[in-house]
């Protein structure tokens, strides 16, 4: 296999999708691994070090999208690339496509097979390429709210954790997944007044064990949001459906009621937002105000970070990437079911453009969901009606 990595080009993203390691293990496994000059340098992997690990470095974004058959990226494909995606090509990144229909469309009409890092997904449940960019983003969200909350941030001038005689402030987090959970656990450590809400009452009881009692656990419904956001000085939005879009749990009426100088974190906002008035900001631009609340939203917040995120994310994808390259997506798909949920977009051998074969991607647009083992043959993993093994 002919495996391509070429450097980001969505705004301020500095994360790379292969670290040196993972070129070598490539080679040595008897693939051709290209990498587009400067890829990991903001990730502190020099192009020297790609070519000591037998990759070949290549000026050309062009070129790399061209002679690849699959392409490892961190984030989804941006409008400059769109047509750099050829038929059957296997594109193994973030795509969050929920709430990107434009790109959805050129992934179908393209014939491209979409493999999103974030619908990867084992039987038990857990989003293992996911989970570390999760943990990243959560804790990231309290240092970034904390900071506006900061006089010369535009905020009101209030330490997070107060002082001795000073109350400190309210944290409200909303979804006690990983990345509830990380912002949380920050909150927590730098001495604020935590709230957190979800809907699973099981997921509430295991944080009240291990927070101690440190952290407040509220059910997750209409009146409880009500009545705890406009006491809040920092809001986390954390909620995640795998592939869907985010509920919209917060009104604007309701932002309306908070603190003047208060401060939103939407991480759930590259899937849409779970608050009424969010929408995806850069690096760049990282947050504007409403309603006198300030709003930040980077929809790719581990980016700021990407020595760390970079490392923590090689360690989850490689391993499904390497199976890609040594089987095929098809085989590499019918053995684990994991890998499988992770494709959005297929085309079918003899096709000419994709299928949606993601339920929540499908059912965001309102399209027809296609199960990936209608479209494709298991050979060495399939009985004769075409259904899996196991």
């Amino acid at each position: 296999m002919i495996i391509g990595v070429p450097k980001e080009i969505k705004t301020a993203e500095f994360r790379v999708g292969l670290i040196p390691s993972g070129a070598k293990a490539l080679t040595r496994d008897g693939h051709q691994v290209l990498i587009q000059a400067g890829a990991g340098i903001s990730s502190g992997y020099p192009d020297q070090e790609y070519k000591e690990a037998g990759a070949e470095v290549i000026k050309s974004a062009n070129e790399v999208w061209e002679k690849a058959e699959i392409i490892v990226k961190v984030k989804e494909p941006q409008k400059p690339e769109y047509d750099r995606m050829r038929k059957n090509q296997v594109l193994f990144c973030f795509f969050h496509l929920a709430p990107l229909p434009d790109l959805t469309r050129v992934l179908i009409d393209k014939g491209v097979n979409a493999v999103a890092f974030e619908t990867i997904q084992t039987k038990e449940g857990l989003l293992p390429c996911l989970m570390p960019m999760s943990e990243i983003a959560g804790r990231m969200s309290v240092q970034v709210g904390a900071s506006y909350l900061m006089r010369d941030r535009g905020g009101p001038g209030i330490l997070l954790g107060g002082v001795p005689g000073v109350a400190p402030c309210e944290v409200l987090v909303l979804g006690a997944g990983t990345s509830g959970t990380n912002a949380a656990r920050l909150a927590v450590g730098m001495g604020a007044r935590v709230r957190i809400m979800d809907t699973n009452l099981s997921r509430l009881a295991y944080l009240d064990d291990i927070f101690n009692g440190k952290v407040t656990t509220v059910m997750s419904d209409d009146y409880n949001i009500e009545r705890y956001v406009p006491e809040t000085d920092l809001l986390v939005g954390a909620v995640l459906l795998p592939g869907s879009l985010a509920p919209r749990l917060v009104s604007e009426d309701l932002v309306k009621k908070m603190r003047p100088g208060s401060v939103i974190v939407d991480i759930s906002v590259d899937q849409g937002g779970c608050i009424a008035t969010t929408h995806p900001t850069t690096h760049k631009n990282p947050v504007y105000i409403k309603h006198g609340v300030t709003h930040y939203c980077v929809a790719n917040m581990p980016g700021a970070v990407p020595r760390t995120s970079t490392q923590a994310l090689a360690n989850a994808t490689f391993p499904y990437l390497l199976k890609i390259a040594r089987q095929g997506l098809e085989k590499a798909a019918g053995a684990d079911t994991a890998l499988l949920r992770g494709i959005n977009v297929y085309t079918a051998p003899g096709s000419t453009k994709g299928l949606i074969t993601n339920q929540g991607v499908a059912d965001a647009f309102g399209c027809k969901y296609v199960s990936f083992e209608t479209v494709c043959r298991f050979p060495e993993n399939s009985d004769k009606t075409g259904k899996r093994k196991n």
